[in-house]
């Protein structure tokens, strides 16, 4: 594994167990770089957004999603493909949180959703983009300095239950200007979502 540290609370690298770097005290953001797969993104390409329903479900790590998936509306092999890819991101949230009971979101975002920088009220919380513009993140000293989890890259930000004030903030991307639109896959441990 490559590990690399940006701006001392982020890091990054190029395998599943890059991720795990989220566990390190002074960890706020652990990025996986990684491409989706061709098939994946070949699938993803030609499929229509505006058939697909929004999905916000708690499931078992080890969950098979193909159904849930395929009655929201993604057709094969679209929904085998991105099945298969979102469980093995719950299985890496999973290990890292040790939560076995995730709460997932899968979602067509059109708006200015979440354009403010801010951290969410959980521990570790799983980003990834499969359509549009990547998440923006930064450092909560220098917010001008805005940088992006790519499209296809995993992203696992500490939130305010475990890192307070938080070092490194995120957001949707400003994208009604532009007529962007993404698919934004988010995954929380259903406990740490009650803030006492």
């Amino acid at each position: 594994m490559t590990l690399t540290m940006l701006e001392g609370a982020v890091t990054f690298g190029y395998d599943r167990a890059s991720l795990d770097a989220i566990a390190r005290p002074e960890a706020a953001l652990a990025i996986w770089w990684r491409p989706l797969s061709d098939a994946l993104r070949s699938a993803l390409a030609v499929l229509d957004l505006d058939a697909i329903g929004d999905l916000s479900v708690d499931v078992d790590a080890d969950a098979l999603l193909d159904g849930t998936l395929r009655d929201a509306g993604y057709p094969d092999p679209v929904a085998t493909l991105l099945a298969g890819d979102v469980g093995l991101l719950l299985r890496r949230h999973a290990a890292l949180t040790g939560e076995d009971r995730l709460r997932l979101r899968l979602e067509v975002i059109e708006t200015d959703a979440c354009r403010r920088f801010h951290a969410d009220y959980v521990t570790l919380r799983l980003l990834c983009t499969y359509l549009g513009p990547g998440t923006q993140w930064c450092r909560s000293a220098a917010v001008e300095a805005i940088c992006e989890v790519p499209t296809g890259a995993a992203g696992v930000f500490k939130g305010r239950l475990l890192i307070d004030p938080p070092p490194v903030l995120h957001r949707s991307p400003p994208i009604v200007a532009t007529g962007a639109r993404r698919l934004v896959l988010a995954i929380d441990p259903i406990r740490s979502r009650h803030v006492p």
